[in-house]
């Protein structure tokens, strides 16, 4: 029996699945053991396998069949980061991890922009003058204001049509949550997010990928200073 520690059990369930997953390059499409085995193997209850294998399922490693036993699921790019966030948690809490991190979402999101700029269609611009529109509606409510900057920057992700770049947007944003959250919260911010996307808009809007670029890099500095100024302020 492999001994497991009582806190989160379901988690070191799945890390060892997860090992056992790629350590022994299991192909798409093959079982794992019974949840009545990795009960056995584990010594653990049926809710902690069962949490164990809907975690793998999340990270898109393993799929979930009712009646049947749970497979190997086919690699995919949303699996790819998922397995990789553990990682970069690890990198964000690093000394320098978080400037790090904001300054590869400035040369990403500043080379998607441009992209965006070059290739979008009317009715790209169209769904992102929608998401520019709800992100000014939401100026003030905190949370909801969140949740429309957030989509803005999906929204051009979207653009290139390319599923690693909306993939890729989508963990950023999960990692850099603790930013979002401490510089959407500061005074007067949500309408200088505001104005920021509203140039970087117009840039997309009138084709120009150096404008688009050089609002957006604008914007993140702009972003990536006011976090580390409330960061110094409240230590």
């Amino acid at each position: 029996m492999i001994a497991i520690k009582r806190s989160k059990l379901f988690e070191q369930v799945a890390e060892v699945l997860e090992r056992r997953i790629h350590d022994q390059g299991l192909p798409a499409g093959a079982e794992l053991p019974s949840e009545r085995d990795l009960m056995k193997e584990f010594g653990v209850g049926r809710p902690a396998v069962r949490e164990a294998l809907f975690h793998l399922q999340r990270m898109g490693l393993v799929e979930m069949r009712s009646g049947a036993r749970a497979q190997v699921a086919v690699p995919s790019v949303r699996g790819v980061m998922h397995s990789v966030a553990g990682s970069a948690r690890y990198l964000l809490s690093a000394s320098e991890g978080i400037k790090h991190f904001q300054e590869a979402r400035a040369l990403f999101e500043t080379g998607l922009v441009r992209d965006a700029a070059r290739l979008a269609s009317d009715a790209d611009i169209e769904r992102l003058r929608m998401a520019l529109n709800d992100n000014k509606e939401s100026i003030g409510d905190i949370r909801r204001f969140e949740q429309s900057d957030v989509a803005f920057h999906f929204a051009i992700a979207t653009v290139p049509n390319n599923p690693i770049y909306t993939t890729l947007h989508s963990a950023i944003v999960e990692w850099l949550v603790d930013q979002r959250h401490v510089t959407l919260s500061y005074p007067g911010q949500n309408k200088v997010a505001y104005k920021a996307h509203a140039a970087i808009y117009e840039a997309i809007a009138d084709r120009d990928p150096d404008a688009a670029a050089k609002e957006m890099r604008e914007h993140l500095e702009q972003v990536s200073d006011l976090y580390w100024k409330v960061r110094e302020a409240t230590r």
